[in-house]
């Protein structure tokens, strides 16, 4: 069964965006030649991408408007907005508990769940 994970940049206080909704601040401190990748570790192990709609929205506006970021694996973008799927961006109005259930006997590798706050907080993902 794969396993579930949730790898994200979060606040000591518990936000993953600032009061305007920018996650500019996640640039981090000091010289990036001192930070270790770990999220190239973690991507090794992982197929399949799970999002809500503003995580989706603001890569696509703001952070990566050009190019799906997440090209290297499935995307599932848990919304009620009517939008067209493709090849590897599915838009679902499933529960993302439901989801992940599905998800989860499918072979594959492990599911990664991207943000944001409010499909992290819907359920218990184990």
């Amino acid at each position: 069964m794969k396993k579930v994970s949730l790898f994200i940049a979060m606040s000591l206080d518990g936000y993953i965006a600032d009061s305007e909704g920018s996650v500019e601040w996640l640039v981090g401190q000091g010289d990036d030649a001192d930070n270790i990748d770990t999220y190239s570790e973690f991507a090794k192990d992982i197929d399949t991408v799970i999002m809500g709609w503003n995580t989706y929205h603001q890569i696509v506006t703001e952070l990566s408007p050009n190019e799906w970021v997440y090209n290297d694996f499935t995307t599932y973008v848990v919304t009620h907005n009517q939008k067209t799927s493709s090849d590897k961006i599915n838009f679902t109005n499933e529960s993302s508990v439901d989801l992940v259930k599905k998800l989860r006997e499918e072979s594959g590798k492990d599911i990664w769940i991207c943000g944001g706050a409010t499909l992290i907080q819907q359920g218990r993902y184990n």
